[in-house]
This record gives structure tokens, C-alpha cells and sequence, in this order.
């Protein structure tokens, strides 16, 4: 059985397919090396990087798929 899964942008109710991958990590709680990933689509790639960049969370955010 090949189901293809959609994979949606991490923003509370956006459905739409995910377009960047923002990889972030709480020094408070995690490694310096340890990355969480959220979703976004390019709608809200610019408010997710701001909610977890003024928190100081942000590291890097890339294309989603990366590409090789």
C-alpha cells in the first residue's frame, strides 16, 4: 500500500503543504546540538520565525524538502 502523507505547516489550523522547515532548540531545556523542526508554508514561515526568534529558540531554517 503506497499512501503518500501530506505534510502541513505547524501553524495552529493551516493545512497548507509545508514549504520550510524551522529548526529551533530552548537552551534552557535542551543541547546546545538538539533541534526541533516545525513546519511552515510560506504564508507563515515570516510569524512562526518570529514567535521562536523572540524567544531566542530559532537556529536555521531551510527548504522543506531539503534539497540535495
Amino acid at each position: 500500500m503506497d499512501e503518500e502523507v501530506a505534510v502541513q505547516c505547524s501553524a495552529k489550523g493551516c493545512r497548507s503543504a509545508a514549504s520550510w522547515a524551522l529548526r529551533w532548540n530552548n537552551p534552557k531545556l535542551h543541547e546546545p546540538a538538539y533541534r526541533k523542526t516545525w513546519l511552515a508554508c510560506d504564508q507563515h514561515r515570516e510569524h512562526l520565525s518570529d514567535f521562536l526568534g523572540a524567544r531566542g529558540f530559532l537556529r536555521e531554517v531551510t527548504a522543506f524538502p531539503a534539497t540535495a
